[in-house]
């Protein structure tokens, strides 16, 4: 009985010590998340109130908001008992094997760290590598987001950026453009490089210090290709672009200069020898 009684006694010291630890170390963790979110709240808005590039703020909010949780854990884990050289050592042994067997992981890391230091790219240029093309629309630790002209959001792993050619389109402020246009071997070139060069003179998107060519560029199988080339800001890239070709179609239509398509003649020889 007195056994019984001293194991009862045992137990609920136990319960108490342990007890009491575990629900205070609970209530720490709790307030500890919502204290961290609060600090990394805060320190987003101050970084985009003072104006910080676009893609180092995520990226620096993201290493934040992981070293606080870190040392979160670690007070909570003294909390609880466990002793802070045993528990590093612990930490140490398992960082060294989740670093094992998540090298693509701190690769993507590396990668980040060193897109936001060389800046191949920032948030809103449009660029292609990787495999895919997008408007970049954030970088974090391990990715860049990237949305598709299509809408789609695509996820690629920073490693595979930082170690492959990456294009970007919106680099430099202008940009050249070049359009080839194709006219029949029966319409006459000086008429349709003079309808071409008035209509370059009437698009005031182009640069016009960077001057326009146009000239035959080849004598292909069905078309007489005319080369127009200019340069215009990358802003107004696309824009022309899409404008320019429906202009051209119409003032050819207009004057009476062709476009041609593939096409093939067919000649039909009589057998004479039935």
């Amino acid at each position: 009985m007195d056994n019984i009684q001293e194991i009862s006694s045992s137990l609920l010291d136990m319960a108490i010590k342990y007890g009491t630890s575990l629900i205070l170390a609970l209530l720490v963790l709790f307030i500890g998340l919502a204290i961290i979110k609060r600090i990394t709240n805060v320190t987003r808005k101050q970084m985009v109130k003072r104006n910080m590039d676009a893609s180092l703020v995520p990226f620096l909010i993201s290493i934040i908001n992981s070293l606080l949780k870190v040392l979160l854990v670690i007070s909570v884990a003294t909390m609880l008992g466990f002793e802070m050289t045993s528990f590093v050592a612990v930490l140490g042994a398992a960082g060294l094997a989740v670093g094992l067997a998540l090298q693509g992981s701190l690769s993507n890391f590396a990668g980040g760290v060193l897109i936001l230091i060389l800046k191949p790219f920032k948030v809103g240029d449009f660029i292609e590598g990787g495999g895919v093309a997008g408007t970049v629309r954030e970088i974090q630790i391990f990715y860049t987001y990237l949305t598709t002209p299509t809408g789609q959001e695509i996820m690629v792993p920073n490693g595979a950026l930082s170690n492959n050619n990456i294009v970007n389109y919106n680099f430099n402020p202008t940009r050249r453009i070049d359009m080839t246009f194709g006219i029949g071997y029966g319409d006459d070139i000086d008429q349709a490089k003079s309808i071409l060069h008035q209509l370059c003179a009437e698009e005031k998107r182009f640069l016009a210090d960077q001057g326009i060519s146009i000239f035959v560029e080849a004598l292909a199988d069905s078309s007489v290709n005319i080369r127009v080339r200019g340069w215009s800001s990358t802003d107004d890239y696309w824009g022309i672009l899409g404008d320019f070709n429906e202009k051209v179609k119409k003032a050819f239509d207009a004057a009476g200069v062709g476009i041609p398509f593939p096409q093939m003649d067919l000649h039909l020889v009589e057998d004479k020898t039935k």
